[in-house]
């Protein structure tokens, strides 16, 4: 077993993975349940910085659209962040309609 104690501080990760919740209108019962964790373990990842196994991190990523590059990978010049990923993801559902008037 690992005895190393963990160094990168996972807090900033939770608040992107309980925004990206918070903006889909979800709660930690609805995530815990599509994703089988307990709601405390989500309430610990996204208050505490609680590190997830790396399949729960996989699940709640996934689903919530959120991009941990910028968490993992940081650089001055990010190709999409979690923001930009979300507003992607709601501009799928627009017609070309409105999409011409955002021209």
């Amino acid at each position: 077993m690992r005895k190393k104690e963990d160094k990168y501080d996972f807090r900033a990760v939770g608040l992107a993975i309980k925004e990206a919740r918070m903006i889909r209108g979800l709660t930690r019962e609805q995530v815990g349940t599509m994703i089988e964790i307990d709601p405390r373990y989500l309430t610990n990842i996204e208050n505490k910085g609680q590190h997830p196994s790396t399949q729960v991190l996989y699940d709640l990523v996934s689903l919530l659209h959120v991009s941990i590059d910028e968490f993992f990978l940081p650089t001055d010049n990010l190709i999409k962040s979690t923001r930009r990923l979300q507003v992607e993801k709601y501009m799928d559902s627009f017609t070309d309609k409105e999409l011409s008037l955002m021209e």
